[in-house]
């Protein structure tokens, strides 16, 4: 059992709530950052069976092409700061000028300095959602965007 300082630092796991995003260098505050992961699509290979094998063909499954990440952010509504962020990137997707832009997610320990960063590439914004509006509800207007992305990459900082 961790009992000092230190050892209770390195032991348990960090607070998810910690965290700064950066898009193209600039930070931006998030509510939410979900989707990130790493994966790969499997071929299923089947071939003969060599001598005093099991009768049929052997099935093997081999990793294939790398998954293209989704990732979704949301982020409270803000007067100025909401269509900068948002609208004007998912509205240039829809003029054909696709701007992708790299997007740093760093994971802080207590005294807000990076742990582990996880750099998304060439993400471009795929769905805009609006808030939820509901004339009985005291939350606040929660804006939602889906990107897409070539790769994520885990650096320990």
């Amino acid at each position: 059992m961790a009992v000092t300082k230190d050892e209770i630092r390195n032991a348990y796991p960090l607070p998810v709530y910690n965290y700064l995003v950066e898009i193209d260098g600039e930070t931006v505050a998030f509510s939410e950052v979900s989707g990130i992961n790493v994966g790969f699509e499997t071929t299923t290979y089947k071939e003969s069976p060599s001598q005093g094998g099991s009768p049929g063909p052997r099935v093997m499954h081999m990793p294939a092409q790398r998954t293209d990440p989704s990732l979704t952010l949301k982020k409270g509504l803000v007067r100025d700061a909401s269509i900068a962020v948002f609208y004007n990137w998912i509205a240039s997707t829809q003029n054909n000028l696709v701007d992708k832009k790299d997007i740093i997610i760093r994971l802080c320990d207590e005294h807000g300095v990076a742990v582990i960063s996880w750099k998304v590439t060439n993400a471009f914004p795929t769905k805009l959602d609006a808030p939820t509006f509901d004339a009985n509800s005291n939350d606040v207007a929660i804006e939602t965007m889906e990107l897409k992305a070539d790769a994520v990459f885990i650096e320990q900082s």
